[in-house]
């Protein structure tokens, strides 16, 4: 028989496969022997209280063997010669549309302006060691995303949006660990992903598809309200009847394109703030309530929100064991972000804090209409730039010099290769976003004690936490309210936050393509 059992031990039993077995007997008051197979459905930790416990999901197989069903692919039809559809973009919403075309009997041409996933890497050499952006293949571009080299989190409030179960299983098909299937918050981590991107390009390809690199759109070819194809930066000009336009938060040239164009886009309010950085053994301190981690618990994330003056401040892309990240898209700015490895054995965590913004906020920048949020995006990171000394090098503060409005002396180790230079961050951010953070990291202390300590290190600025625009689509066809054909897609368009609300999105429009 086949029982299933919902449970609560301490994390040396949910760790050891043994203890599981004895714990999981005397449960049932049976002999551990008659226990053939215990399959974990669902893992999470509870550590709201001073003890902490796993919850586990578990079927319990007695007298009966068990034997793992293969996560299988979906039977790709070779689309060689079927309706081509272009895809613009290859982060999740591009890929995972490609995909869905595939199976729907088109054909996706995916055009890149990054370069592919062996390749990034040499570009994020000189944005880290040389200071020199790649405007075309950095963090935020190229095969994958941003996503592919910053973390791989899996976590998404979107379930309405799609099928969650079925873009986990993909990603294991495709070469994720299992595990993905049983965490409350997969992660796959950023050394992990490289090669599930490859598989999936190379499926594309091997059924039919078309993947181009070095292929960045600079001009969308319409016939009146129809979307007939588009043009290259090499000045090649490839057409069809339909585009998934799945470019990212960060492709500010194609915002100013569909702006320059009048094709309609809504400036979309965003989150702007810094990423602090601790070391993880403190984190895990605060969070576990215990001096020491010890084996059988992973690094411990946080997530906090806070309420100041009206606004709503919080923790954004939480990496434990994790690295800050060089993420400028441009020559003349600075952007931080985070990643974590599979393993998240690094020994700091880091955590963008961002505050609410209002549409008050950028009425600075009015005269540029729907781009409003961008430009003020622009003014932040370019401002950081000059600050640390026109270079990649992030302007930083103590956390506790910070709140306190104190120039830091000197500064903590870093994991933000580029390097990090003491200013008073007070001079590149907002003030009231620079008010609004100082009141908030009193509050998270109140509730994370400990917290707000002059060993944790503030990098500025943490920008990029959404998309600064909206490409308005009809909510049935997908189709842009005007343009049709265009089927604005993902994270870039407003769609989705994150890997597998971008995949799902990116599904969707698929589908209404096809």
């Amino acid at each position: 028989m086949i029982q299933e059992l919902q449970l609560r031990v301490a994390p040396e039993v949910a760790g050891q496969e043994e203890e599981l077995r004895t714990f999981i007997s005397k449960t049932l008051k049976i002999d551990s022997k008659e226990i053939r197979h215990i399959e974990i459905v669902n893992r999470s930790i509870d550590a709201r209280q001073k003890t902490i416990y796993f919850n586990l999901k578990v079927l319990v197989f007695i007298h009966e063997d068990f034997v793992e069903k293969p996560i299988l692919l979906p039977d790709y039809p070779n689309v060689s010669n079927a309706e081509e559809v272009i895809v613009v973009g290859a982060g999740p919403a591009g890929l995972f549309a490609c995909l869905q075309l595939i199976l729907s009997g088109k054909k996706p041409i995916l055009l890149e302006r990054g370069k592919d996933v062996k390749n990034r890497p040499l570009d994020l050499k000189e944005i880290n060691i040389h200071h020199n952006v790649n405007e075309d293949s950095n963090y935020c571009f190229g095969e994958g995303g941003a996503g592919t080299y910053s973390d791989g989190k899996l976590y998404t409030r979107s379930k309405k949006r799609g099928n969650v179960r079925e873009i986990l299983e993909l990603l294991v098909g495709f070469g994720a660990s299992r595990d993905i299937l049983i965490e409350a918050h997969p992660h796959i981590g950023t050394n992990k992903l490289p090669k599930i991107v490859k598989n999936i390009r190379e499926k594309i390809i091997e059924r039919g598809g078309e993947v181009h690199f070095n292929q960045r759109v600079v001009d969308l070819l319409l016939n009146g309200n129809r979307i007939v194809g588009v043009e290259t930066k090499n000045g090649d000009k490839i057409y069809a009847k339909k585009v998934i336009l799945a470019t990212g938060h960060s492709a500010r040239d194609v915002f100013e394109l569909l702006n320059q164009k009048q094709i309609e886009i809504e400036l979309k309010l965003l989150a702007v703030g810094v990423r602090v950085e601790h070391q993880q053994s403190l984190i895990d301190s605060i969070q576990y309530s215990c001096e020491t981690r010890g084996p059988f618990l992973p690094p411990s994330p946080y997530s906090i929100v806070k309420q100041v003056n009206g606004r709503g401040v919080y923790s954004f892309c939480m990496c434990p064991g994790g690295v800050v990240a060089a993420c400028a898209t441009k020559p003349e700015e600075i952007v931080t972000n985070g990643w974590s490895s599979s393993k998240r054995a690094r020994p700091s965590a880091n955590s963008g804090i961002v505050v609410e913004l209002r549409r008050e906020d950028f009425k600075p920048f009015a005269e540029f209409g729907a781009l409003a949020a961008m430009e003020f995006q622009k003014s932040i990171e370019h401002n950081a730039w000059i600050a640390g000394g026109k270079r990649q090098t992030a302007p930083a503060q103590k956390l506790g010099d910070f709140v306190n409005g104190k120039l830091s002396v000197d500064l903590p180790k870093t994991s933000y290769t580029p390097g990090i230079k003491s200013v008073e961050l007070k001079n590149v951010l907002p003030d009231f976003i620079y008010r609004s953070l100082q009141l908030a990291f009193k509050e998270f202390d109140k509730s994370m004690r400990g917290y707000l300590t002059n060993e944790a290190v503030v990098h500025a600025p943490e920008t990029r936490t959404s998309s600064p625009v909206s490409i308005p689509r009809n909510p049935e066809t997908l189709e842009h309210v005007r343009i049709q054909g265009l089927y604005p897609c993902g994270e870039g368009a407003g769609y989705a936050g994150g890997i597998v609300s971008a995949a799902m999105d990116g599904i969707r429009c698929a589908l209404a393509c096809a």
